[in-house]
């Protein structure tokens, strides 16, 4: 079941039949929950056990084959999460299940009705006509029936709202009640009646002379009947006939309707139909009447689905070029292993613009000619609309597209075709990692050192590590590429767990960029304020524009700026829902990327969502000396519009880039050199490439340096090292320009000359001082509530438990505070584990987790993080 509860449970089949990995609908806590079958038997129940019977087997066959299955329980062993949200996240079919609320009245409810009808009063602080409504509820739900929202609200004038208050307050019983619905993705088309081939005998329509041939051999049309054109332009003067027999009487708005769709073959989709009878003043009635009268019939459709519409601006795709020395060299291994079979892991290290899409798209044809399919893994969506096109470009219809940005009838769609076979190359992020594809002979995870891929949520696990334990257990060929691989892969590799395939050049010899630190004390020295951007980055980026190239300034931080500090007192303004700083976010102009006004100044916090208005006055002290600390990529925006007022500028981060269309659009104006001056946060780092870039600035990066996370010097180099990538993917070589406070930092050192085998074998040396990962296996256990004080005794308790048990092999780190201390409302501190191996470290969390269990600690209080990305 789809709860928090490290178990499964039994219910009677009775005459229904069912598979393992089937979904089956079930009461369940008085809701109506989906859940997966694991297993199906004939022990008898232990006596006194109620079993209650399913409802409705929902699938004749099992959706999630053998190998998936046992991936599901791998995952909820290793990760410590319970099976049943495992598979609840491998099945993205949340479109083919309506959920909706209902309403019983309840015994409290049954006696406030009661003591109403006697007359008494009741203390309200709600306001007459809500409490007359509340009366009206229990009124209508007295016999005892579950009630649905809508046929409450229509009944009493009772909101959802006002519903849920009166189940908080016992007055109701609120359940859940699960339908299956047609997820299902069609649409109407209008079809003239009998519209085909002369050889199949249907007639032409004799019109002013002209004959079209749209056929109305199965229309009902008596012999009497005659045409009246009105005068139609489109029909001439003369009348119509069909086969020898006469149309009945249209009207002119009617013949506009045959018109256009005689214009497009006799058959059109009716969105399409009605836009343009829209534009020529025909109301929608005229097509209703026509279908009435039996001249256009109506059918459903398979709506079309939109996999990628960027366009390459004169570039040729991935699968057009010819492959270098190294590209053969790297393809030649990875078709070995797939041909030889067995799991064998590979790392691909090329540097960027070392073509490693290119080496993708030939892999993945050399699979589907084996008769195999092919998965391929990007870490975030906005890296979907350029991949997606080299797929389709190579593959065509063959494609399929899973993200979260799909609706949930697209994901649905999607994942059933592929399920059926239709789609044997997928592309997706890390939950496509689940996609039910047969005979999947290879997969392939880009980027794959990106943080993204580790889930932030139960069940926590990390796309990259289930790629690879899926090809384990199908027996297939598995490639991880990126420029900068995660120290955990290349630790793998260096061990001889994963073979290494390198390819060090850039494709047709085009040089790697030359990477220039600009020492940001030197520049205060200079003069004497501090500046968002250097006197060198300004004097470069105006020489790239005046020879008419690109230019992509990274600045990672979303917003204007991103404290809000009074000077009198040196309060910082702060989300009321988290121990954060809220981030200040500018009025501006109209978002060129999605055509939505940014407008009204507003603090906002980027983990909540909470915004409030920008105060005049301190809150603490009343002061109006406010002071705004940091930039963030809006103020970089508007401070490179003053330098550059004849520059073409674009702003790439969450504040512009909302839906998949964002992007696709904002990338299409990038490729086509609409903008020639781009500015972002680290999402202009990944993987675009842009022929005419030849400068990327990097400002702020070495912020992250002083971060409490002993990965932060792996990122700021991963993050330097991409971005810098950006350049000199074309004809012309490129510079990156580093702005830092650390020149003399190891991660600047090394990111000059391009060093990542000297940068691991560095951070390598401090990890295994500290006994960190790759050198050790690692979890975070966090310990949340919304009271203080349950977070703080939970945690006390589980502190005591580990101080008690002294696992030899197994250190343990707090209880202590958590970094961001409150989240979301909910207070949260943690505990740190370290072991040298991974059964050890698995042991003790679920022992640990048998005293949650035995101290009635909520399950959801308590997350386990294994392989931790993030100890914020």
């Amino acid at each position: 079941m789809p709860v928090p509860l490290d178990r499964a449970f039994t219910y009677e089949l009775g005459e229904l039949e069912v598979e393992v990995g089937a979904r089956v609908l079930v009461p369940f806590g008085g809701q109506r929950l989906v859940g997966v079958v694991v297993g199906v038997h004939d022990l008898t129940p232990e006596a006194g056990v109620e079993v209650k019977r399913v409802e409705r087997v929902m699938d004749e066959a099992a959706l999630l084959p053998n190998e998936l299955m046992e991936l599901g329980k791998w995952i909820a062993t290793y990760y410590c999460a319970p099976l049943g949200e495992v598979l609840r996240g491998m099945l993205p079919l949340t479109a083919e299940i309506k959920r909706q609320w209902t309403y019983r009245i309840g015994e409290q409810g049954r006696k406030v009705l009661y003591e109403g009808a006697k007359g008494s009063s009741r203390r309200s602080k709600l306001s007459v006509e809500d409490q007359n409504r509340e009366y009206a509820v229990l009124n209508y739900l007295e016999s005892g029936e579950l009630g649905k929202t809508a046929t409450i609200r229509s009944a009493t004038g009772a909101n959802k709202a006002l519903l849920d208050a009166m189940a908080r307050k016992k007055w109701l019983v609120r359940e859940a009640l699960a339908e299956v619905r047609d997820a299902r993705r069609v649409e109407m088309v209008a079809v003239l009646q009998g519209v085909g081939s002369r050889e199949q005998g249907v007639a032409d329509v004799s019109v002013g002379g002209e004959e079209r041939a749209v056929g109305f051999a199965d229309a009902q049309v008596s012999d009497d009947e005659t045409v009246a054109n009105m005068g139609h332009p489109d029909l001439g003067d003369g009348a119509g006939s069909v086969a020898g027999r006469r149309l009945p009487k249209l009207n002119e708005n009617q013949l506009a309707v045959m018109a256009e769709l005689a214009g497009c073959g006799g058959r059109e989709l009716v969105r399409e139909l009605r836009g343009r009878l829209a534009a020529l003043g025909v109301p929608e009635s005229s097509l209703g009447t026509l279908v009435k009268r039996g001249l256009v019939r109506l059918e459903e459709t398979e709506q079309a689905f939109h996999v990628s519409g960027l366009a390459q601006h004169g570039k040729k795709f991935a699968h057009e070029h010819s492959l270098n020395e190294a590209q053969t060299e790297a393809l030649g291994t990875i078709v070995a292993a797939m041909e030889k079979g067995g799991f064998k892991p590979h790392l691909l290290y090329g540097v960027t613009g070392s073509g490693k899409t290119a080496v993708y798209v030939a892999a993945m044809q050399r699979a589907l000619a084996a008769g195999k399919s092919a998965l391929l893994l990007v870490p975030e969506i906005g890296l979907t609309p350029g991949i997606a096109a080299q797929m389709v470009a190579a593959f065509g219809s063959e494609v399929a597209l899973l993200h979260s940005q799909l609706t949930p009838d697209e994901r649905a769609e999607q994942w059933h075709r592929i399920r059926k076979g239709e789609r044997r190359i997928v592309v997706g992020t890390r939950s496509a990692v689940f996609a039910p594809m047969p005979e999947l002979g290879l997969i392939l995870v880009d980027e794959e050192h990106d943080s993204s891929y580790k889930q932030e949520e139960t069940p926590r696990y990390h796309g990259r590590d289930v790629a690879v334990m899926r090809a384990k257990l199908l027996g297939c060929a598995v490639v991880l590429g990126s420029a900068t691989p995660s120290l955990e892969s290349w630790n793998n590799a260096e061990r001889g767990r994963y073979a290494r395939v390198e390819m060090r050049q850039r494709v047709m010899e085009r040089p790697l960029p030359v990477v220039e630190m600009v020492d940001m004390r030197e520049e205060f020295r200079a003069t004497g304020a501090e500046q968002m951007f250097s006197r060198r980055l300004i004097e470069e980026t105006q020489g790239a524009l005046n020879r008419g190239q690109q230019v992509m300034i990274l600045l990672n931080r979303r917003g204007y700026s991103f404290v809000v500090m009074c000077r009198s007192c040196g309060e910082k303004i702060e989300c009321e829902n988290c121990a954060i700083s809220l981030t200040y976010h500018k009025s501006g102009k109209d978002d060129e990327n999605n055509g939505e006004a940014r407008v009204g100044q507003r603090l906002e916090c980027h983990y909540c969502g909470f915004k409030r208005n920008v105060p005049k006055k301190c809150d603490k002290c009343g002061s109006e000396h406010l002071y705004y600390l940091g930039a963030g990529s809006q103020q970089g925006e508007e401070r490179l519009q003053e330098l550059f007022p004849g520059a073409r500028i674009g702003r790439m981060d969450r504040d512009t880039v909302k839906t998949r269309g964002d992007m696709e659009r904002l990338l299409g104006r990038l490729h086509s050199g609409e903008i020639n001056l781009l500015v972002g946060t680290q999402m202009i780092a990944k993987g675009h490439d842009i022929h005419g870039v030849t400068l990327v600035g990097v400002v702020g990066a070495d912020f992250a340096l002083g971060l409490p996370d002993f990965r932060a010097a792996e990122r700021v180099f991963q993050l330097i090292t991409q971005v810098s990538g950006r350049a000199g993917r074309g004809e012309l070589p490129g510079k990156v320009l580093v702005q830092t406070y650390q020149p003399d930092h190891y991660v600047n050192k090394f990111a000059i000359s391009h060093d990542y085998t000297g940068f691991a074998a560095r951070e390598m040396y401090f990890r295994r001082a500290m006994r960190y990962p790759p050198l050790s296996v690692l979890a975070n256990v966090i310990v949340q509530s919304e009271k203080l004080e349950e977070a703080l005794d939970w945690s006390t308790k589980l502190g005591r438990f580990f101080a008690a048990r002294k696992f030899e092999t197994v250190k343990v780190l707090g209880p202590a505070a958590a970094p961001l201390s409150r989240l979301k409302r909910i207070y949260r501190y943690h505990f740190v584990l370290k072991a040298e191996r991974r059964d050890v470290l698995g042991a003790a969390l679920r022992e640990m987790l048998g005293v949650v269990e035995r101290e009635e600690i909520p399950r959801r209080a308590v997350v386990v993080d294994v392989d931790a990305i993030h100890l914020m």
